[in-house]
């Protein structure tokens, strides 16, 4: 029997066909590259679904463009900002088991006070960052 995968360091592509794949281990912001190239013919259909572990704000803004990216919050606690097209900005503070949903094109970001982990399931395709 395979040993089971931590989805913090071995994310998944959910893919074309219901297919979910598992991921090399990632190991930077570079991962995301690669990860382009292995799934980029699934365009905005795929799915990038990651865990990461904060103890600090997110450190820049992100907007995925082509599709809604769900943030459920495992553990600890996160307050996550969107600002939509329109200017207007509403923030949510995020529990373990609760959700948000970042819509195409609406740019966020979190801040964590002190620690909190999340799970992401991201149309990543077109993602683009600014700073805080």
């Amino acid at each position: 029997m395979p040993d089971p995968r931590r989805l913090a360091k071995n994310f998944v592509h959910l893919g074309l066909g219901a297919t979910a794949v598992p991921q090399p281990p990632f190991d930077g912001m570079e991962w995301y590259e690669a990860y382009g190239e292995r799934h980029g013919a699934d365009g905005r259909e795929g799915r990038l679904v990651s865990q990461y572990r904060f103890t600090e704000g997110w450190p820049s803004w992100e907007m995925h463009p082509l599709g809604d990216e769900v943030v459920i919050c495992t553990s600890g606690e996160m307050v996550l900002t969107q600002e939509f097209p329109d200017g207007r900005q509403e923030t949510m503070k995020l529990r373990a088991g609760e959700y948000a949903i970042n819509p195409p094109g609406v740019w966020h970001i979190a801040d964590v006070k002190d620690e909190a982990t999340a799970i992401f399931i991201t149309a990543g395709e077109g993602t683009q960052h600014r700073p805080r």
